[in-house]
């Protein structure tokens, strides 16, 4: 099981795969979902279940889903190690954004189910699928153009998009690992433009939303 919070959110699960256990809400009124188990409760034990600091009106109890691959996207991107909760969300939400439907992470990014996580994708998380594999067996096996970030890559403005390919990702603080970036085809980068040219890195979720914005406008 998992938690979902907040009506907003929880409005997305009926038109997703995700099945809704139960409910536990202060103002249940304002859902309307059948065949549906919702119960009323006070916010000073909305507080005591919730993981948020402040929490919101409601929180489902959800069943895991069976872990589905769907065979390799025109585009994909791949997480190596991501860690940050807020980052995974915001990587989710962009992928929901420009259509992309399948996530590749290694092993050990952050849970997909982390609070955090669900939270930060604000309902995209219904929308995206997410593998968990060995990221060596899997970039060395795929059949996608495998693509990653370098400070001495090809300008992303002039790049030549792939027809199919696998944008990869690296953690917050090392970058993609050793192993990884050996299986890589083509290395990227986004130039700066600032007069200083002093800012050292951007953040990875940030870095992801410049690079499929410039790539699905080719």
């Amino acid at each position: 099981m998992f938690l979902v919070e907040g009506n907003k959110i929880i409005s997305e699960l009926p038109n997703s795969n995700f099945k809704i256990k139960e409910i536990f809400s202060t103002n249940p009124q304002n859902l309307n979902f059948r065949d549906t188990i919702v119960h009323q409760i006070a916010e000073n034990e909305l507080k005591k279940i919730s993981f948020l600091q402040n929490p919101k009106d409601s929180v489902a109890v959800c069943e895991l889903n069976q872990e589905l691959k769907l065979g390799d996207q025109s585009i994909q991107l791949v997480l190596d190690g991501i860690q940050d909760p807020g980052n995974l969300g915001t990587i989710i939400r962009l992928a929901d954004w420009f259509g992309i439907e399948q996530i590749i992470c290694s092993d050990d990014t952050v849970d997909f189910y982390n609070p955090k996580v669900i939270q930060a994708s604000m309902g995209s998380f219904t929308r995206v699928n997410l593998i968990y594999c060995n990221l060596v067996e899997y970039l060395s096996a795929t059949q996608n153009t495998n693509i990653g970030t370098d400070m001495d890559g090809e300008n992303i403005y002039s790049f030549q998009k792939p027809e199919k390919l696998n944008l990869i990702l690296g953690n917050e603080g090392k970058g993609m690992r050793e192993e990884t970036e050996k299986l890589l085809h083509k290395k990227i980068s986004i130039p700066r433009f600032g007069k200083s040219q002093s800012t050292e890195s951007l953040n990875v979720s940030m870095a992801a939303g410049i690079i499929l914005g410039q790539l699905f406008s080719k």
